[in-house]
């Protein structure tokens, strides 16, 4: 396969996984003891983008709620809606890229083609 297209594609995989993996957090922002994942990109041989997930174990903070048993502290998420709006704004923008960088190099072979043609 083509190098750029190949790259490009592994690009495209990685940011949509990094983008469900921002959504997921974002709709369980409210979710008692929710743990957040993050994604993390790492340089694939000979070309492309390797991921990796984990789960971030930072403990989320504390509020007294009443329970079952009475009034007690219940961990809430450790997500911060701060952090991954930017960031999930900012992997769009990447998967973007990417698939520009898909559609040109598209483009690039077709216009080769004509001219062999």
């Amino acid at each position: 396969m083509i190098p750029a297209i190949q790259s490009a594609l592994s690009g495209l995989s990685a940011y949509s996984t990094k983008i469900n993996f921002n959504a997921n957090n974002i709709a369980n922002a409210s979710t008692e003891g929710f743990k957040k994942r993050r994604v993390i990109l790492s340089t694939a041989e000979p070309q492309g983008v390797q991921v990796q997930t984990g789960r971030v174990e930072t403990p989320g903070p504390m509020t007294y709620e009443q329970t079952s048993k009475g009034m007690g502290l219940v961990e809430q998420s450790n997500v911060d809606i701060a952090q991954e709006l930017p960031e999930m704004s900012i992997n769009a923008q990447m998967y973007k890229a990417n698939l520009k960088t898909l559609q040109v190099t598209d483009e690039m072979l077709g216009s080769l083609l004509k001219t062999k043609a």
